[in-house]
């Protein structure tokens, strides 16, 4: 059977792509037989590249964006388009326009978001495979803790977000997922590094991460937040993050205490922030140049408005009024600016704990992958509380890795490691060590 094949058949179980590749073509390089996933918000020439939204349904770029480039450069071929909540706007991936993929450990529950299809592929594929994901506020390492594998946010910057269907400019990050932490270090280096078409991206020397993933946490000072396991942190949860830090200890790392007194402000501060980018990026979907269109009937505002009520989903519609509003006259200073102070308030929160330790941990979520009929019942707002442990670490825009630490109620449970800008090394050696243990 061949790997096209399989994705059919990983996507006729589980819903995870919106679109697969005709033929799998690739060439020589580091990624040589890899096949390459690539969550739908991030273009790929010839490929409906949607971002999760029925706007955008139809829409095939005519070019790649600069990490799918990247990694055909290095001989991988690109299998297809991973779903994703629209827009990366939600947890659970369940705000879609399309299909809402299923969680390989138990298909009554969520794959997590906003990179669910990214998560599964990676779980379940049977043949060489990485994922290319994208985080705004934890869409890479919420799924990578719900499905069990390991998922790399990269530094702000690091990585190039040309190519990529915005979702907040000043958030999103292009970074991994691979059933293991050298596979995931090894799509980091590939993509890693400048790219003359992203202003953002960070002029800094690439690495070999995979050369970090030996096994040995000798030397690493951790850091543990006391603020990360507090109410809402199920206990199970809590219990095997700690047996993934104590792993940590007895590997050779050494473990304190620390305090990240703003946690507490990260979220309201992230949803403040996120929603008002988006409602900015969102107004250039307007059905005049790509995506869905109808007939140009009546004014502007008229058309515009019925385009964008057909086109976006509930929890779109929400996000871009709440943004919209946090931008309005009278509201700004309020709001966006306040906001804007706290996000540099948790930025010193990180820099003040990484003057003492190489490493924070935490857990990745406060719970496991919950079920549909669970899901269902909540509220937007408990949704939004679901990414408390994963939006500071976003918000400053520092590198971030979950790895699997164990499992609660049968389903997994990630440890989340977090260290300085630009250190992704250290992440992947620490993470390499907790996996390498058990």
């Amino acid at each position: 059977m061949t790997t096209i094949e399989k994705a059919h058949l990983i996507n006729e179980k589980y819903k995870a792509f919106n679109f697969i590749a005709e033929a799998l073509e690739g060439g020589e390089g580091l990624l040589s037989g890899v096949a390459v996933s690539v969550k739908d918000n991030v273009c790929v020439n010839g490929m409906q590249s949607t971002a999760g939204s029925k706007i955008l349904e139809g829409y095939i770029p005519p070019f790649d964006a600069t990490v799918v480039a990247k990694c055909r450069a290095e001989g991988a071929g690109i299998l297809g388009k991973t779903t994703q909540d629209e827009f990366g706007f939600g947890t659970f991936n369940v705000n879609t326009g399309y299909g809402v993929p299923l969680n390989p450990h138990d298909p009554e529950r969520s794959t997590g978001g906003s990179s669910g299809g990214a998560a599964v592929v990676t779980a379940v594929a049977d043949f060489p495979h990485l994922a290319i994901a994208e985080s705004t506020g934890g869409s890479i390492s919420c799924p990578a803790s719900f499905c069990g594998v390991v998922g790399i946010t990269p530094t702000y910057g690091r990585t190039s977000r040309w190519g990529l269907i915005d979702y907040a400019n000043s958030l999103d990050k292009i970074g991994c997922m691979g059933k293991t932490v050298r596979e995931a270090a090894l799509l980091l280096t590939v993509i890693s590094g400048p790219d003359k078409y992203d202003s953002t991206v960070l002029h800094e020397p690439t690495q070999d991460y995979t050369s970090y993933a030996d096994g040995c946490a000798e030397g690493l000072k951790i850091g543990v937040p006391e603020e990360y396991f507090g109410e809402g942190v199920d206990t199970g949860v809590t219990e095997k993050v700690w047996t993934g830090i104590k792993t940590l200890e007895s590997e050779g790392a050494t473990v304190t205490e620390v305090s990240m007194p703003f946690t507490k402000h990260s979220l309201s501060s992230y949803y403040i922030i996120a929603m008002a980018e988006a409602s900015t990026n969102l107004a250039k979907l307007c059905g005049l140049r790509y995506g869905l269109h109808m007939p140009l009937e009546g004014n502007f505002d008229e058309y515009f408005s019925e385009v964008r009520t057909l086109g976006f989903g509930e929890e779109a519609k929400r996000r871009i009024i709440l943004g919209t509003f946090t931008r309005m006259a009278g509201y700004r200073d309020a709001y966006y600016l306040k906001a804007l102070k706290v996000r540099t308030k948790v930025i010193e929160d990180f820099k003040r704990a990484f003057k003492h330790v190489d490493v924070l941990a935490a857990p990745t979520m406060p719970v496991v992958a919950p079920k549909f009929s669970e899901i269902a019942e909540l509220e937007p707002i408990q949704h939004y509380m679901m990414d408390i442990l994963t939006v500071a670490p976003n918000l400053a825009g520092v590198p971030m890795i979950s790895v699997p630490c164990g499992e609660h109620l049968g389903m997994p449970v990630g440890l989340h490691l977090m260290t300085d800008h630009l250190e992704e090394g250290k992440l992947v050696k620490a993470a390499s060590a907790v996996e390498g243990a058990r």
